[in-house]
């Protein structure tokens, strides 16, 4: 079968990044369970769905490699990203997407757990929250950055610290901070500088929008209603004149006439002119095609205006106003040209709904928030592996799209998507289409499962990997 001949090479390239040929069976038999149709993906189910008469010692292997052996997730995910990347088609544009998302938790010994924003639940709980990049393209997204993101709590905790395996270099850092690291890294290693999306709740860091400028990438992240900027007319008083004496004022000062003031984000929505509005269609959604209306506008950022000596330059601010709504649903700051049009922007906006896509595939389907093990290492590998299942399954779509679209009644019994579920910042009419077809997924996971036991990992040369998109 054509599939299993190609997954045997993807595991024969992902294996050159392992370090050590006894660890080729653990990387090939915890992808198959994490494409088998099991309800969870734990260790203990996919040992005994793997091996159902030795089951005990297939669960001491697998646990082993996930939660023991030294390897890379880095170099896993890199080599991941090797694979995928050359499938991905990015004629028209690309993108890089910072997300973050939650695994509910009990208890307080597993790594990194805390009562913190859980985007799956909507709202405050007991979970872990983990920060990536992913690189997107039209036909799909992939992470190829991912790290838990640790509480102050647990990073002043030496003793939990120390039982859960933190690396000793594991400072706290915000997520906004997180991301970027991250991304340093990624175009340290080649990567392309396409421009970034991310939701509110990095958009509204104004150190994290400028850090991204100082690399030389534009943007379109989410901010709030509250974000205050400099609309067309409005701008600081310049700096004192100097009555000499004393140091030369530099700095900008607010006057007292609303012109000399910034508004909120919310404000200039309210004050813009009917004619600003425009209808606009972004794609077909599950049912219908997705329509709302925008508006955008030139402005400046304005955050502690008071301490700077210049103005900062002018970019997008762009606004979504559904037709019947009695407020404003979405804002946005863009770097984007200037001369961009507002179809265009309204298409970027909303590529970010890919990444949401990808998180229902990568936890519903391949078990991304299954990992019952408590230690850093163990939850870092369980979400590189899952990742490189998903890179696979991906890449055999876009590579072989003719595979796709057959009903099945494996594909009946695909787990729904819980009823609960609703991406942070989507609107409950946003169904995006599936980047995983689950009629193949669920098709190759039977073939899968019944050939496993034939497929063979070839010895593979060791080489310096680096992220070479197309």
């Amino acid at each position: 079968m054509r599939e299993l001949v190609e997954f045997d090479r993807y595991m024969t390239h992902l294996c050159a990044g392992l370090g050590h040929a006894d660890r080729h069976a653990g990387l090939r038999g915890y992808c198959t369970g994490l494409m088998a149709p099991l309800q969870r993906k734990s260790v203990e189910p996919m040992a005994a769905h793997l091996a159902p008469t030795n089951t005990r010692s297939r669960h001491q292997s697998l646990h082993h490699f996930v939660a023991d052996s030294a390897w890379s997730d880095d170099e896993m995910l890199l080599r991941v990203a090797q694979w995928v990347v050359p499938a991905m088609d990015f004629s028209d544009a690309g993108w890089w997407i910072v997300d973050d998302t939650g695994f509910p938790k009990q208890g307080t010994h597993s790594v990194g757990v805390a009562r913190q924003y859980c985007g799956m639940l909507g709202k405050q709980e007991n979970c872990q929250v983990a920060v990536s990049v992913s690189l997107a393209a039209q036909g799909g997204s992939l992470p190829v950055a991912w790290q838990l993101y640790l509480p102050k709590e647990w990073c002043e905790d030496e003793a939990r610290r120390v039982k859960a395996g933190v690396p000793k270099d594991a400072t706290f850092a915000t997520k906004p901070t997180i991301a970027l690291t991250q991304i340093e890294r990624l175009l340290g290693q080649g990567a392309p500088r396409y421009c970034v999306l991310a939701d509110a709740g990095y958009g509204t860091d104004t150190a994290f929008r400028e850090q991204l400028s100082e690399m030389g990438l534009t943007y379109v992240v989410g901010v709030t209603g509250q974000v205050n900027v400099w609309p067309p007319g409005h701008a600081p008083l310049p700096p004192e004149v100097c009555s000499g004496r004393g140091n030369v004022p530099t700095r900008q000062r607010l006057g007292q006439a609303a012109h000399q003031r910034p508004v909120s984000m919310k404000e200039l929505a309210h004050a813009l002119p009917a004619t600003q509005w425009q209808s606009i269609e972004w794609r077909e959604g599950t049912d219908f095609t997705l329509r709302s209306r925008f508006a955008m506008v030139r402005v400046r950022a304005a955050h502690r205006d008071h301490h700077r000596n210049e103005l900062r330059p002018e970019q997008w601010g762009l606004i979504e106003w559904p037709e019947g709504h009695q407020e404003p649903m979405k804002y946005w700051l863009s770097t984007l040209p200037e001369e961009i049009p507002l179809e265009r922007m309204v298409l970027e906006a909303k590529m970010r709904w890919r990444i949401e896509r990808g998180y229902q595939d990568l936890k519903q389907d391949l078990g991304l928030g299954d990992y019952e093990g408590r230690g850093w290492r163990g939850l870092h590998h369980h979400a590189s592996l899952s990742i490189a299942a998903y890179g696979f399954l991906m890449a055999q779509q876009l590579r072989h799209p003719e595979g796709a679209g057959k009903k099945s009644a494996a594909q009946r019994q695909e787990p729904a998507l819980p009823t609960h579920y609703r991406p942070r910042g989507s609107p409950a009419h946003a169904a995006p289409r599936p980047i995983v077809h689950h009629d193949f997924a669920a098709a190759y996971r039977r073939s899968l499962a019944q050939d496993t036991t034939s497929m063979s990992v070839l010895p593979a040369r060791k080489r310096k990997a680096r992220l070479v998109p197309q």
